[in-house]
């Protein structure tokens, strides 16, 4: 019996440190995750795209814009986190919310050599004022179920090996 209480309690305090906050400043977890409705936005050919197609996914949507210097930074390791294999259920949007033209958008990617990840745009800006953007970059984490849990507020590096264990408890 105090084999069984004692494994009892390592399963639930190493169950506990999985889903423990990873030491990075800018990351921001949501105590009770947020429902959403209606987050549409379009691709780079105006094709529209609604979050709710991609329920069951953990989702990351990354709102940048070409003339953000910590965008420009954070970019490439944000497109490497879309190809890494250890999260095999992760999609990520990069959505710029400059009112710019493609063709920008089109060479900034190319500039950073990003090759995992498509162009999406904010048009006309209805994300940026839902999700009450203060600035870019900011990242928003959602759920298998589409509830916000977490949000980046400024750059990180995405590649950073304490962000992806910790991200991987929700894949």
């Amino acid at each position: 019996m105090k084999l069984l209480i004692i494994f009892i309690y390592l399963i639930t305090i190493n169950f506990s440190y999985a889903f423990k906050k990873p030491d990075l400043k800018n990351l921001v977890l949501i105590k009770n995750p947020k429902s959403y409705e209606d987050v549409v936005f379009i691709d780079i050919k105006k094709k529209k795209v609604n979050l709710d197609d991609f329920k069951g996914k953990l989702i990351i949507l990354n709102f940048w814009a070409t003339w953000c210097a910590p965008c420009k930074e954070e970019m490439p390791s944000l497109d490497e986190l879309q190809s890494n294999t250890k999260l095999n259920n992760l999609k990520i949007f990069p959505i710029n919310i400059g009112q710019e033209d493609r063709s920008k958008s089109e060479s900034f990617f190319k500039e950073l050599n990003i090759k995992n990840l498509d162009i999406y745009i904010d048009a006309p800006i209805t994300l940026a004022k839902k999700f009450s953007l203060r600035g870019v970059p900011t990242t928003i984490i959602f759920n298998k179920e589409g509830k916000e849990f977490a949000r980046i507020i400024g750059s990180i590096d995405f590649n950073d090996e304490k962000f992806i264990n910790w991200l991987k408890n929700y894949n």
